[in-house]
């Protein structure tokens, strides 16, 4: 059975209130933080979208990229696998 961390039973009332102010203030900073990268992550686009004759003429792609590949009449999509990381056929 799992042991949780319990708080000590005689606190006073001030100093429940000190450690409130401290876990409210450390949650503030933690909350701003997180949403300081959620838009920085969110401004950037996740994938790139290519139009071209072939995949293998795109130079370095990112995973999660997409490409139509004229030359098969195919939409793939650069997936990234524990195995590989390859084009892969989407239709």
């Amino acid at each position: 059975m799992a042991r949780y961390p319990t708080l000590p039973f005689a606190l006073t009332t001030s100093e429940l209130k000190d450690m409130y102010d401290k876990v409210q203030r450390w949650s503030s900073i933690l909350i701003s933080e997180l949403d300081s990268r959620d838009i920085e992550a969110e401004s950037k686009p996740t994938s790139n979208i290519y139009a071209v004759v072939t995949t293998g003429s795109i130079g370095r792609p990112r995973k999660g990229d997409i490409a139509y590949a004229a030359s098969a009449g195919k939409f793939r999509g650069y997936v990234s696998t524990a195995a590989s990381t390859e084009w892969q056929d989407l239709n």
